[in-house]
């Protein structure tokens, strides 16, 4: 399938990932954190841009990852720690998300790597078949699941390695850690997860276009 590199649809999805930049800019919990995650946002903006401009991808995939990027934005102003999920819940719908599941910690940081491998799949797939197009199907569920195990992997790296250049405060609130040993092992698990959970439905239905 060939796409429009941009449409009007598409700048539009771009404008509101930078309005959300521009708010999110204004009086963030710990600026030096917040550039560190900010700068995750530029080169996947970059990447997105010229990628697109490679290949082409449908306004579905576009704006996912899109939605991705306004998610962690959103995450980079609270620090993720403190993102006020479960108090806006609660003054809305007089709901404690939280309590209710029993959760003793804010789980934003575990929906943004549960997002990520949720809403990325798509723009994943569409590039590794831009890419390889004679790969069948199921090849390209597997790279993209990969692909997904692989980035989530060299970013927990990277965040470990950005916190030992920290003070031990610091640290723990740019990772997000929230005293959990196994964090990054639960954050990668969820990354693959929401990847597997788009990418077996979307696999089956492209079996069944190809018959």
């Amino acid at each position: 399938m060939i796409y429009k590199n941009f449409t009007t649809a598409h700048w539009i999805s771009l404008g509101l990932v930078l309005l959300a930049t521009l708010l999110a800019s204004i009086q963030p919990l710990e600026f030096a954190a917040y550039l560190l995650h900010q700068s995750g946002t530029v080169v996947m903006l970059v990447l997105l841009i010229l990628l697109n401009k490679r290949f082409g991808y449908d306004l579905w995939s576009f704006h996912l990852y899109n939605v991705f990027l306004i998610l962690h934005i959103i995450g980079a102003h609270y620090l993720y720690s403190f993102v006020p999920y479960n108090e806006l819940l609660i003054q809305l719908f007089g709901l404690n998300l939280d309590q209710s599941m029993g959760w003793p910690r804010n789980m934003y940081d575990r929906l943004i790597h549960f997002a990520c491998g949720l809403l990325l799949y798509p723009f994943i797939y569409r590039t590794f078949q831009a890419w390889l197009p004679p790969v069948k199907p199921y090849i390209l569920f597997l790279l993209a699941i990969q692909f997904i195990m692989a980035s989530s992997l060299i970013y927990e790296l990277m965040e470990w390695w950005i916190a030992l250049t920290m003070s031990p405060e610091a640290a723990e609130n740019y990772n997000g850690q929230q005293g959990d040993a196994w964090d990054a092992h639960k954050d990668m698990f969820l990354a693959i997860l929401g990847g597997v959970i788009y990418g077996i439905p979307y696999l089956y239905k492209c079996q069944r276009h190809d018959k």
